[in-house]
């Protein structure tokens, strides 16, 4: 296969002004194959093909600038595929031709008769047309099967690239700092004689935790929560939900259960592009096997985003907000050295998600242009404000940053996480660990999910609308924060935030009155 390479870019600038053209004497031959079936009444994604094929470079160096190296050729294999697949169409062309010469010629002869031996000549060339009529036949149907085989060859290449990246998206692997939230606890930790503990050790002698019980009953990566945990999860969630619900998003309880197919549309598959597993597949009874694959959902953001799967929407609808409360499942925990410890990283957890559609930033034709103002700009500044006043009403201190091009998922053409201090990550990343992200999506996923909108002003011109999806509130990460940062060393308890309080049952504190100060200082 001819390489084809380009030098790593770092001003995302120069990401538009990539190579148009492309080399069209790659050999094709590698295809991607999915892990499940796609279903008859699986959404049918509309991937615009032609984009790709127009600018090739601009996909193939996005694939790299995100550490998605075994895709960059896939922009070029497209070509090639288009290229015989033109090739097909030039030939059926000529084949129909010849056939329709054929099909006047058989009619012309019904048409006559003459004497005896025209009669037996014409019968000779009937059965010579028809037999060729016959092979036209059989190469056009091989034929028109290898235009549909390449076609889906196509699909599936373009179906596996990641969505273009933002340039606001900084290019590598280091994130942008854009700012914080609240004062951080320890600004000069050499001057401070402040004694910091990790939630494990608090949540075990509060008796609110139990690891050991969860290791036994579901395996490592699992955990309990007891007593005043159980309605600390219970008010996070409420209070999250009371933030969002305020600003005119919809709740929703979706399910945890999806079809495969679901979670790949919106950029989730099975193993990340280490080969590391990423969300957990439901193995079927025997007799169920021919039925659709299901997996555990990793967020609520794939069964909200299925929600409106081969559904078109009005544009009077959007934006369309909606949060959801759900259990989500991560099979990649434990991978990841001391990030396993305690909360941080779990199978199995709470989480508060925001969904949205949007209409599309440019939509334009003869007669109709949307507005200048960008919609899905709008709701992206919307859920990072509700995530900030909910981390700010927390008292956690937290850092918010432009994601880079390598921590970017498939689906999101943008991102910002917002990182929490942790105590007890100090040796790691000076104890930022992320506990929020947003992310823009453009039209990846209703693409991928054939999710449309209707512009009554433009004759019910169709487009596909924009998502974007972004963390309310990820229930074990923010619990173990609030531990750690609102520990009281001398009283030995934690104090709960304010607003929480009306969640909690007269609770302010979490304390444990059989907990005693040995002589050393211990506990």
């Amino acid at each position: 296969m001819q390489s084809v390479k380009f030098s790593f870019l770092t001003c995302s600038a120069c990401r538009t002004r990539l190579l148009r053209t492309a080399p069209l004497s790659v050999q094709v031959n590698r295809f991607t194959h999915r892990a499940y079936t796609r279903p008859s009444f699986a959404p049918k994604p509309t991937i615009d093909i032609k984009h790709i094929r127009q600018n090739p470079g601009l996909y193939s160096q996005n694939c790299i600038d995100r550490n998605y190296d075994a895709h960059a050729q896939a922009p070029f294999e497209i070509i090639e595929l288009h290229r015989q697949w033109l090739e097909l169409q030039h030939k059926a062309r000529g084949l129909r031709e010849r056939s329709n010469v054929i099909r006047r010629k058989l009619a012309n002869a019904a048409s006559r008769s003459g004497d005896a031996e025209g009669d037996i000549r014409q019968t000779v060339d009937k059965d010579a047309l028809l037999n060729e009529a016959k092979q036209l036949k059989s190469e056009l149907s091989d034929i028109e099967n290898q235009e549909d085989a390449l076609q889906d060859q196509m699909s599936s290449l373009a179906q596996d690239l990641p969505n273009l990246s933002s340039t606001e998206t900084p290019v590598g692997n280091d994130p942008e700092v854009i700012g914080y939230i609240n004062d951080h606890p320890e600004p000069q930790p050499s001057k401070s004689d402040r004694v910091w503990r990790s939630h494990v050790h608090i949540g075990t002698e509060l008796n609110i935790m139990d690891f050991a019980g969860a290791a036994q009953t579901s395996g490592w990566g699992f955990y309990f929560l007891l007593n005043e945990g159980a309605m600390l999860e219970q008010a996070l969630i409420q209070y999250a939900l009371s933030v969002a619900r305020k600003r005119g998003w919809m709740t929703v309880a979706p399910p945890s259960l999806v079809y495969s197919h679901i979670a790949s549309a919106c950029g989730f598959q099975p193993r990340d592009q280490n080969g590391e597993q990423q969300i957990y597949a439901i193995e079927q009874a025997e007799k169920d096997k021919s039925k659709p694959p299901l997996a555990l959902a990793g967020t609520a953001e794939i069964p909200l985003a299925g929600m409106k799967a081969n559904q078109t929407l009005d544009e009077s609808q959007l934006p369309l907000k909606a949060v959801g409360v759900s259990r989500s499942y991560r099979a990649e925990a434990g991978a990841r050295g001391v990030d396993t410890k305690g909360l941080y990283r779990v199978h199995e957890f709470t989480k508060v998600e925001m969904f949205a559609w949007t209409v599309p930033d440019i939509v334009e034709d003869e007669m109709f242009v949307t507005s200048k103002e960008s919609s899905s700009q709008k709701i992206f500044d919307e859920i990072l404000s509700i995530q900030t006043e909910i981390l700010q009403a927390l008292g956690l201190h937290c850092r918010i940053l432009e994601m880079s091009t390598t921590d970017l998922g498939a689906s999101a053409t943008r991102k910002r996480d917002i990182e929490a201090f942790f105590p007890s990550r100090r040796e790691k990343d000076n104890g930022w660990g992320e506990v929020t992200s947003t992310s823009m999506c453009t039209d990846y996923q209703t693409r991928r999910l054939h999710t449309r909108l209707r512009f009554q002003k433009a004759g019910s011109k169709l487009d596909f609308p924009y998502t974007l999806n972004g963390t309310a509130l990820a229930v074990p990460r923010v619990l173990a924060a609030i531990l750690e940062n609102h520990w009281n060393e001398d009283e030995c308890l934690v104090e709960i935030p304010k607003v929480l309080w009306p969640w909690m049952g007269g609770i302010k504190t979490i304390e444990n009155h059989h907990w005693h100060r040995h002589p050393t200082g211990s506990y």
